[in-house]
């Protein structure tokens, strides 16, 4: 799938991608929702009756990744929430064997995120991943989402790599829609980001399940 002669630079992203999307889905959709019902006495499903059409707006956005925008909107701790719930925070299959394999090689190896800083600190301290990159970047840092074209222009200027000579593996299709108009090299998606649910049919990238399909010729 890759031939790996002609990579230089290697951009993962976290959720969905190095880390079991189930966290993130159960938090949002779960979780968020029942400290919100609590806090204005609403029922469960009235909560996420009001919450869904809200979260939907902001997809894409930076604040939709933002916890200090749904602290303040939602009149909750989302840091905190995040923390309590943190034992759902797990690695993927196969990720670590992979990041070794990297870490052995002279490529550049970057975690691209659009995680706010507190959440990346609180699943870089339960998964203890920090040592395998180079640098961590949040798009936090840009002020821009990665969905948007100019937060890769902005990466270059930080982290400089050859467009043609990079490897993107992102789970979220509009991330690497940005990446590909930008003129990111290798790009491929994740077709089982969360590991309770099915495995997604992808056909605009190449997909793996797990990074095992990445390793051969490593």
């Amino acid at each position: 799938m890759i031939n790996w002669k002609k990579i230089d630079t290697v951009l993962l992203d976290m959720d969905g991608t190095l880390l079991d999307l189930n966290f993130d889905n159960h938090f949002w959709k779960e979780f968020v929702p029942l400290k919100y019902a609590e806090l204005h006495g609403l029922s469960v499903h009235a909560a996420k009756q009001q919450l869904v059409p809200l979260f939907k707006s902001m997809e894409g956005k930076l604040e939709w990744y933002c916890l200090d925008y749904w602290s303040e909107t939602l009149r909750l701790d989302i840091a905190g929430l995040k923390a309590e719930l943190s034992e759902l925070i797990a690695v993927l299959p196969h990720v670590v064997e992979f990041l070794d394999k990297m870490r052995q090689s002279p490529k550049k190896v970057l975690l691209v995120t659009n995680a706010h800083r507190d959440s990346l600190a609180l699943k870089m301290e339960k998964t203890c991943l920090q040592p395998f990159f180079d640098a961590i970047i949040s798009s936090h840092d840009m002020g821009v989402p990665k969905e948007q074209a100019n937060f890769w222009e902005l990466l270059q200027q930080r982290q400089a790599f050859e467009k043609q000579a990079t490897l993107l593996v992102d789970d979220n299709l509009a991330v690497l829609d940005s990446a590909q108009r930008f003129g990111i090299g290798y790009l491929i998606s994740i077709s089982k980001p969360d590991t309770r649910l099915p495995k997604r049919d992808i056909t605009n990238y190449p997909a793996i399940e797990d990074f095992r399909e990445l390793m051969d010729g490593l």
